[in-house]
């Protein structure tokens, strides 16, 4: 079938994503949807999908066709049985013109069922090589675990599966990895098996994108619905036992501005795009809100020539007692988080009622009321301050630089 129509830049202002309902007969083992649009002015369509269920998947802006199966979708989609009824294509009116945006969608059944995806075909793999565990404190038994809160794949806009970002992470030297594709969690398949072949811990999260911020959300099992107030992806977050986090507050057009009626514990203060860390915005950001921010680091990793972020850079330092799911995140909420710009660079950490600095000679710490005083290490490279203010302390150049930070 066919379904064509205009979106004229008033439709956008009264209800920006739009279900485009179509009827889905009996028998059907996948569906096939493919947009057209006029792109030429400057348009942009999201895209995504729901049955007679609910949620089926979403890939935004990065697609213009996809495929849900009984055995196997286009990454971003959920595989899974085709009921008949009445099915949506979601249309997102990101960018609308006011001369307006012609719009074509051609959906086709089959009643032949595709092959398994290719993340779910597990073959023999090269054994990974990790970098050198770094040596740090302990506190109470617990160890310091380095990892990206922050990263996408195919399954939303990234270019790499779960496996080549779980590979990756291996080869960095990351010890666990948030996978959080935008709208969906058509990854979560996947995480656990990868994880056992990285050895690094895949953490499921979904970044629940609209025009007016990002969130993360990790530990949910259930799909975060992004078209209710963001007081509502809270309160879903938590009734799931879940983490919400603030993702890069001040990044441009992807600042936050969503109204929230209580305020977020976590925020992603060190992103990628905090690139010239003299800018103490973020800093200021946090320092504004009444009770205390958990500072929390994310790459917003997407492709793997390092632009616009590298993988792991920032580092967030989780203190846990063991590296998986409920642990991490459980440090998380307690607090027990520091963020560096690299896994092998300077660090301040928060030690029981010390502060202890690793690497950093010569830097300068700064305390929770702005007071400082210059790093001295001794042989080890270490140097240990009471930790007699709550609050944030963070290491930074004498030029004002900030390296490292923790709560």
């Amino acid at each position: 079938m066919r379904l064509d129509g205009v979106w004229w830049l008033e439709d956008r202002l009264r209800q920006q994503l739009r279900p485009v309902p179509f009827e889905v007969p009996p028998g059907v083992s996948e569906i096939e949807v493919r947009l057209e649009y006029d792109q030429s002015a400057g348009a942009v369509l999201d895209l995504g999908c729901a049955g007679p269920e609910g949620f089926r998947g979403w890939s935004g802006g990065a697609r213009e066709s996809f495929r849900i199966g009984v055995l196997a979708s286009t990454p971003g989609y959920l595989a899974g049985e085709i009921l008949p009824g009445v099915w949506h294509v979601w249309l997102g009116l990101h960018r609308v013109p006011p001369e307006g945006v012609r719009y074509s969608l051609e959906i086709t059944f089959s009643d032949k069922a595709a092959k398994v995806s290719r993340d779910l075909e597990y073959h023999h793999v090269r054994a990974l090589e990790r970098p050198p565990a770094r040596e740090l404190p302990t506190v109470g038994g617990r160890r310091w675990y380095a990892g990206d809160l922050h990263a996408h794949t195919e399954h939303s806009d990234g270019k790499l599966t779960v496996r080549q970002l779980a590979t990756l992470a291996a080869e960095v030297g990351l010890d666990f990895l948030a996978v959080t594709d935008h709208n969906t969690i058509s990854h979560y398949p996947f995480l656990e098996k990868e994880s056992e072949r990285s050895g690094v811990t895949l953490i499921p999260g979904q970044e629940v994108t609209t025009d007016l911020g990002h969130a993360n959300v990790w530990g949910s099992k259930e799909w975060i619905d992004f078209r209710r107030p963001a007081s509502q992806w809270m309160k879903q977050a938590e009734k799931a036992g879940a983490l919400f986090s603030v993702n890069h507050p001040l990044a441009g057009d992807c600042a936050w501005r969503h109204q929230l009626t209580t305020q977020p514990s976590i925020a992603e203060i060190w992103h990628w795009s905090w690139f010239d860390r003299t800018w103490g915005w973020p800093l200021a950001w946090m320092k504004r809100h009444p009770a205390a921010i958990i500072p929390v680091g994310g790459s917003d990793f997407h492709e793997p020539d390092g632009l616009p972020a590298s993988l792991g850079e920032p580092v967030t330092w989780v203190l846990a007692d063991e590296c998986e799911t409920p642990a991490i995140l459980s440090g998380i909420a307690a607090g027990r988080t520091a963020v560096s710009a690299t896994r092998t660079g300077p660090l301040v950490l928060r030690c029981g009622d010390e502060v202890t600095t690793v690497d950093a000679d010569g830097l300068v710490l700064v305390r929770p009321d702005e007071t400082r005083v210059v790093v001295r290490a001794d042989r080890a490279g270490r140097q240990s301050f009471p930790a007699s203010q709550t609050g944030v302390y963070r290491l930074e150049t004498w030029r004002n630089e900030v390296v490292a930070l923790c709560a």
